[in-house]
This record gives C-alpha cells, sequence and structure tokens, in this order.
C-alpha cells in the first residue's frame, strides 16, 4: 500500500477525503430536507448567496441533493421489512 501511495504521489489519501468531505456534505443536505419535510422550515437561499444568481443556483441543486437522498431513503424503507407504516 506505501509503494501505490509513492506511485500515485498520494492521491489515494486525497480522494479518500475528498470523498468523505462529498458524503458530509449530502449528510447535512438530507437533514435540511428531512427539516423542511417534518417542520416546514426551510433555507432562505437567497440569504446565503446575496444577490449572486449563479450562486443560488448552486445552493438550490445543493439542497435538491438531500431531497433525492430523503426520498430514496423513505423509498428504500418502506419496501423494508424491517420498517412499517404507523400513520
Amino acid at each position: 500500500m506505501v509503494l501505490l501511495n509513492l506511485l500515485t504521489f498520494g492521491l489515494w489519501g486525497k480522494l479518500g477525503r475528498l470523498g468523505h468531505y462529498a458524503f458530509d456534505a449530502v449528510l447535512i443536505s438530507t437533514i435540511l430536507a428531512g427539516m423542511r419535510r417534518s417542520t416546514g422550515l426551510t433555507v432562505k437561499s437567497e440569504r446565503i448567496t446575496g444577490e449572486n444568481g449563479e450562486m443560488n443556483k448552486w445552493v438550490t441543486k445543493y439542497l435538491g441533493v438531500g431531497e433525492w437522498v430523503l426520498d430514496q431513503s423513505v423509498a428504500f424503507a418502506g419496501t423494508s421489512k424491517y420498517f412499517e407504516r404507523t400513520r
């Protein structure tokens, strides 16, 4: 493994760290989507980005990823035998 790390100039470690940050970002986005669904509280992207329309578009896409992950998780749990609907 040390030889592989030397041959790739430490790229494996950097990719692992990047993957970890990406996973954390998706997890935070999913938590925000769950908050929006359960309480109705939503992020005001205009307050974060100001008048920057391009940045506002990226924030909207980022929050959309959390919505998608939440939808997929609920669909998976709905078909699983380990979960049941109580409402």
